[in-house]
């Protein structure tokens, strides 16, 4: 599995509860890049084979323009959940659709739907 990468907006906790669980993931804050622009970040996850997991849009958009193969991006789109919601959240994600991501994919997920998109983004 390919590791991943939180955005800022996720808790620093989302990322030690998935380690603990076995998972490979920093997050952006641990890598001195919380100030760091979108395009950063994408760059940053394709050229280190990980995976965004981030609460803005703009990830998806910046794929569709450049019409990228990666890096798979994850859109959380519920934001009322605490780090233990939001790493269940992603595990449940990859459960669903895990080989997807593996591929090139972006992925929208709420509490209720996932939507998955290959990439490139046409």
């Amino acid at each position: 599995m390919k590791g991943l990468l939180l955005d800022q907006g996720l808790s620093p906790n989302t990322a030690t509860l998935l380690r603990a669980a076995g998972w490979d993931v920093i997050h952006i804050m641990e890598i001195g890049q919380s100030r760091a622009d979108d395009t950063e970040i994408v760059d940053f996850a394709r050229a280190n084979d990980r995976v965004c997991v981030t609460f803005d849009h703009d990830f998806h958009s910046h794929l569709a323009l450049t019409r990228a193969e990666g890096p798979s991006v994850i859109l959380i789109r519920a934001e009322s959940l605490d780090s233990a919601g939001q790493a269940d959240l992603i595990k449940q994600v990859y459960a669903f659709c895990g080989e997807a991501i593996e591929s090139g994919a972006a992925v929208s997920v709420d509490k209720s739907t996932v939507r998955v998109r290959r990439l490139p983004l046409k």
